[in-house]
């Protein structure tokens, strides 16, 4: 089903290129449903870019979606158009009376400062106040999540010394949950934030619990028991070249603590093509939320400030589960045995061509996956050098 947008929205022309449907408001109110509302307070300083990830993702659900967008009042976007922001968003008072079935919280390029030096931290606040009585399922992003985590659950902030950029592997917590449902066992996540989230704080409250976890990125998708709030301190919405044109940026500020990308480039070499390696999984990230919500908000949504007042909001509980992944044993993929990583073979060495150059009788062919940086495939009592290439794709 198509996606609800403002008429005129810059978006339209790259969604049509990429066979999206798009519906403009007449188109829309032609049809005879009662479409999903959400809203996306975007403070993002691209505003169009992170309107066209986030319709991009929006639009793979099989549901009408009716999006309107917000912005702050105490923050003058610089990198847009007034006209654009004129025309296509509004702050939080054109909206006080609105009730929506989800809001899109999305990040903000200020996780290195303080939360009250953030000059729109009270509205912040103050927009989060309203979302919990106007709205039925909040996804907050990035440093929207580490705000809404801090304010709403006390959750504190953790500053680090050097960015954790790139794309790093997450390991799915919990197997039945509605919104993995569908994952991998091991889903990648990019990551470009200069802080995160007090773990241990997260896993000593009740109400929350991690979906995603890494050894690297640590939590990558929290949320409450009831679904009302998620949490994704990733970057799933990202497009194929959002890291690389971020690394140029910092780099002609001069940052000195924004490390190449990690597990990006092939080879880390920036001359080929990122490798766009979280897009299945963002998509599906998505169409669960979207789905999750369409199975349980209520018709009328003005029920919603009494739905969670009794606590009622979101799944029923007779459906609940204590979180359980998807694993009984204790093993940790990359951490001790790199699986998923073919050391010793070089990505430009596909293991049918190696099959290809081993004797067909007489020989034992060791996995490479067991094979050491500096061993090869064993034929006839002699080590065959497989490439010589000891690097990696996916690092732990």
């Amino acid at each position: 089903m198509p996606i609800k947008i403002p008429s005129g929205l810059p978006a339209r022309d790259i969604l049509d290129s990429e066979r999206i449907f798009a519906l403009e408001k007449p188109e829309a109110e032609r049809q005879r449903v009662r479409p999903l509302k959400l809203v996306i307070l975007n403070l993002m300083p691209k505003k169009i870019e992170t309107e066209t990830q986030l319709l991009r993702l929006i639009s793979k659900s099989p549901l009408q979606v009716e999006i309107d967008f917000m912005k702050t009042s105490t923050h003058e976007a610089t990198h847009v158009s007034a006209d654009h922001l004129v025309k296509f968003y509004e702050n939080l008072d054109a909206f006080k009376d609105n009730y929506y079935d989800g809001f899109v919280v999305t990040g903000a390029p200020v996780e290195h400062m303080p939360f009250e030096d953030v000059d729109y931290w009270d509205e912040f606040k103050t927009i989060l106040d309203w979302a919990s009585t106007h709205v039925f399922s909040t996804i907050y992003l990035c440093w929207g999540a580490m705000g809404a985590l801090y304010y709403r659950y006390g959750i504190h902030k953790v500053d680090y010394p050097e960015k954790i950029f790139g794309v790093f592997p997450q390991y799915l917590q919990d197997e039945y949950c509605f919104l993995t449902n569908g994952f991998d066992e091991i889903d990648l996540q990019p990551h470009s934030r200069l802080a995160g989230v007090n773990e241990n704080e997260v896993r000593a409250n009740h109400d929350l619990q991690i979906l995603t976890w890494g050894p690297q990125s640590g939590p990558g998708l929290i949320a409450t028991r009831d679904f009302s709030e998620v949490f994704a301190l990733g970057h799933w919405e990202y497009g194929k070249y959002t890291l690389a044109e971020e690394y140029e940026r910092d780099m002609a500020k001069g940052m000195t603590n924004v490390p190449f990308p990690k597990n990006y480039f092939p080879h880390d070499d920036p001359k080929l093509e990122p490798l766009f390696a979280w897009r299945a999984h963002a998509n599906l990230l998505w169409r669960n939320w979207l789905n999750w919500v369409y199975q349980t908000t209520p018709y009328d949504l003005t029920e919603v400030p009494q739905l969670r007042a009794e606590k009622k909001l979101g799944t029923d509980r007779s459906i609940r589960h204590e979180p359980g992944g998807p694993r009984q044993d204790d093993f940790k993929p990359f951490v001790h045995d790199g699986y998923g990583v073919i050391q010793g073979l070089s990505l430009r060495s596909p293991l049918s061509r190696l099959r290809r150059q081993l004797p067909s009788t007489g020989s034992s062919f060791a996995s490479p996956s067991r094979l050491g940086p500096s061993e090869g495939a064993t034929v006839g009592g002699c080590v065959r050098s497989v490439d010589g290439c000891s690097s990696t794709m996916w690092t732990a």
